[in-house]
């Protein structure tokens, strides 16, 4: 999230779309109703007429899998009708830069085009260099504030658009056309200064195989009305678990390390090089270029591991991803499904359930030597091998349990949406013989390093040179130890601008950071969250000063990243005065008398005008081309890789030319035997597989087994009735579920066809309740195909049969 929760409450307007807020993320309604309550309007966009859309002032529906195409059109109506904030466009977007002459747009494929080798996880791919910018003498790019050359981003994006008139829209969504001109022109409204508009999204855009571009489409919303930086703006997405945020911006996807930085590849061998790649330059004087303090950080990291070693050295020893390949969930499935892998580290997580086809998941840990699941319960991953169609007699994998105690019972921290870091102290301690992942985590590195001592081993060295020391204290692992050394310390006596620190004192923010070895830094993010002051993320004070108040930023109230600043970008909410646009809702204003900025933490303490505001962003302006995506500059609209149609108006390429899929596994494309649009979604009383929710008797009873939601139409054109019990089926597997019949599922008009679409809750499996009553995983319909640029699968739009179950043909 760029904003926070309680911002939501400064919003004129706010979107949910890919969301069903209401139900899965109340808390944020809290905020919601408040901004209501001051006269703010909220849209809801969904498939579905949800406990969200209840409470809206304007619901649209739309098909699943189309929202390029309706905020496509939104972008349009926004250009044609002049809404933009065009100071804020020119000043803190890229709308002016020219882009070279090689990047083109035609038949659904942008310049640079080229088909992968057979085999190949991606269908194909793009040379992202046609996508350049011009460049002046000096390196720079060639800009246009009159935004009238027609190689400016502006007008190429007005051409890109031009294409999603409002029928097409209408024709490829299902959404009526008053519909959309009514949250078009609710939502292009908030152009103005002192106007502000929010999006609230979750799974509902992220699970395709556009995820990234539904995003990116709205950012590019965002920046053209201004609503990036300012209260009650921003692109905010709602996490499904309250450290989803904590847990990414400490790597816990492949691509990362903490901190966002770069996973190294075996093009890479030394640091110098590490450093190179990925360290940008900029030779324009108002750029910040943040990332040119990359080596300060990778440095930093490294001697939070390896203390006693050179760092150059411990570059070497780190694992290298290979050049050119790349390590999503899918891909390790498949690979495990192909007898790539001997053991598999399953902690915290059920797959069995959560991953998409899951038969192809349970089938691929038939296939291991070992697997190590990590819970507070047994779940259908670590009993996979005795689960429906399982033969235990030929499964060779080995399953071994380590019993988790549960977050109430362990000290630490949670990053929340809004990237507050926040300290939960233990209460009760942990029951039997369980313990705290840190713990677990602890005793294994140290049997580990213990082993390689006594007896030796391949490649030792990052072994047993790793400091885990530092991670605790005299009791074993020590949470409050690790989020010093996350926050980081200096290693030797350092001199920085006048001021000495002493070797031990602990860093106070990021800016103080070397690329000498004199600072570590666990993850340079989080570098002033533990001080010499005390924990941050645990302080609990909520004064204000009277301007701070008036948004509610709360800056003493835990602490967030990066340096507690509470919006981010916040120097594009003023004018290159310093002056707020919206001053009753003035997130940093330039104090000219005191020579320095008041409210929110500043993106950057220059005075106005003397920096871009994009600071992390090489050029310093916010991106309303992206060149950086695997799937193009320009979000375009294609279909799910499963689809109900088989033309798409916008152009000749049906499905994205880049997404990630496996050949050998078939796809419905209007497959008349998967006639209708299917989707997965939460529910208020289960949370992810429901391994904790499905054992909880008063949630279990309040939803206790699968269902699939379907409209009054469909019903009667399957002879199907509410409570029935029903059978779903894709190419990948069947399930079945008791029909819930409903209103709030409508039939979509897309071109010229009647279009149906069923909706699932993904918490269910078949371990628990034990008389398998419940069901089991959605996800055995979904398929293995997902986002170039993520991974992530797409389970929001794909093909099913719905039929009523025959007599005899259901166990439960």
């Amino acid at each position: 999230m760029t904003n926070h929760w309680i911002d939501l409450k400064n919003s004129d307007v706010i979107l949910v779309m890919g969301s069903n807020a209401a139900s899965n993320h109340p808390i944020s309604f809290k905020w919601v109703n408040k901004a209501k309550e001051n006269g703010a309007k909220l849209i809801s966009v969904d498939p579905r007429f949800t406990q969200t859309s209840t409470q809206a002032d304007i619901y649209a529906p739309l098909r699943g899998g189309t929202d390029i195409a309706f905020l496509g059109g939104m972008i349009k109506y926004i250009l044609d009708n002049n809404l933009y904030f065009r100071e804020y466009m020119v000043n803190y977007t890229n709308a002016s830069f020219i882009v070279s002459k090689k990047f083109e747009f035609k038949d659904g494929l942008f310049s640079g085009y080229k088909e992968n080798e057979p085999g190949s996880a991606y269908r194909g791919k793009y040379d992202k260099s046609y996508w350049a910018f011009e460049r002046d003498k000096d390196g720079n790019p060639k800009k246009d504030p009159s935004l009238s050359n027609s190689r400016c981003v502006f007008q190429l994006l007005k051409k890109h658009y031009s294409r999603y008139t409002l029928d097409k829209v209408s024709d490829v969504t299902g959404t009526p056309k008053d519909k959309l001109l009514e949250v078009y022109k609710t939502y292009a409204a908030t152009g103005k200064p002192d106007k502000s508009a929010t999006i609230m999204y979750a799974m509902g855009w992220t699970q395709h195989t556009v995820g990234v571009q539904n995003i990116r489409c709205m950012a590019m919303i965002q920046l053209l009305l201004g609503n990036i930086g300012v209260a009650g703006g921003g692109v905010n997405a709602l996490r499904g678990e309250s450290n989803v945020q904590g847990s990414t911006d400490h790597c816990l996807l492949w691509h990362i390390l903490p901190g966002y930085l770069q996973v190294p590849k075996s093009n890479l061998p030394t640091l110098k090089a590490y450093n190179e790649a990925y360290t940008p330059h900029s030779n324009d004087p108002k750029s910040a270029n943040w990332w040119q303090n990359y080596p300060k950080y990778s440095v930093s990291l490294l001697r939070a591991m390896y203390p006693n070693t050179d760092h150059n050295l411990s570059y070497t020893w780190l694992p290298k991803a290979d050049t050119g390949k790349t390590y999503t969930w899918l891909q390790l499935f498949d690979a495990m499904d192909k007898g790539e892998f001997k053991g598999f580290f399953a902690w915290g997580q059920n797959p069995a359930c959560s991953g998409a086809n899951s038969n192809k998941t349970r089938r691929a840990m038939t296939r291991l030597d070992w697997m190590v699941n990590v819970n507070i319960f047994d779940n259908e991953t670590g009993s996979f091998w005795r689960g429906p169609g399982m033969n235990p007699k030929e499964i060779k994998t080995e399953v071994f349990f380590l019993p988790c105690c549960t977050s109430i019972e362990k000290e630490g921290s949670i990053t929340n949406s809004g990237r507050w870091m926040q300290w939960r102290t233990a209460g009760p301690k942990p029951l039997g013989l369980t313990k705290s992942d840190g713990h677990i985590i602890c005793e294994l590195a140290q049997k580990i390093k213990d082993k390689y001592r006594k007896e030796g081993g391949l490649f030792s060295d990052p072994i047993l040179n790793l400091d885990i020391a530092a991670w605790q204290d005299g009791h074993g692992f020590s949470a409050e130890n690790t989020a010093k050394l996350i926050n980081g310390y200096f290693l030797k006596d350092t001199t920085i601008k006048g001021k000495t620190y002493k070797k031990g004192t602990l860093v106070p923010s990021f800016a103080f950071l070397q690329d000498d070895g004199s600072t570590n830094s666990g993850n340079w993010l989080y570098c002033n969250s533990f001080t010499e002051k005390g924990n941050m993320a645990a302080r609990m004070d909520k004064t204000q000063t009277p301007a701070q108040a008036r948004i509610g930023l709360y800056p003493n109230w835990a602490w967030c990243w990066p340096v507690n600043r509470r919006i981010i970008y916040n120097r594009a909410s003023v004018d290159l005065n310093g002056k707020p646009y919206a001053p009753e809702k003035a997130v940093i204003a330039w104090n000219a008398a005191a020579k320095k900025w008041e409210g929110d933490v500043p993106d950057g303490g220059w005075a106005p005008g003397t920096k871009y505001a994009f600071i992390m962003r090489k050029e310093g302006f916010g991106q309303i081309f992206g060149p950086g995506r695997a799937d193009g500059p320009f979000p375009e609209h294609y279909e799910p890789m499963e689809c109900p149609v088989d033309k798409n108006p916008f152009s000749k390429r049906l499905r994205s030319p880049v997404a990630m899929q496996f050949s050998v596994e078939e796809k419905a494309v209007c497959d008349p035997r998967y006639p209708f649009v299917c989707s997965t979604y939460r529910v208020t009383e289960h949370w992810q597989t429901g391994l904790m929710t499905r054992h909880t008797p008063w949630l279990l009873e309040a939803q206790p087994q699968m269902f699939c939601e379907m409209s009054k139409e469909l019903a009667k054109l399957r002879g199907i009735k509410n409570g029935d019990k029903v059978i779903l089926e894709s190419v990948r597997g069947k399930l079945w579920a008791v029909a819930l019949v409903t209103a709030r599922f409508k039939p979509f008009k897309v071109m010229g066809s009647t279009v149906h679409q069923v909706g699932v809750p993904w918490h269910f499996g078949w371990q628990f309740p034990e008389d398998g009553s419940g069901g089991d995983a959605a996800n055995l319909l979904t398929p293995s195909v997902g986002d170039p640029n993520t991974g992530i699968p797409e389970t929001k739009a794909f093909m099913v049969n719905v039929r009523k179950a025959k007599e005899g043909e259901l166990n439960a």
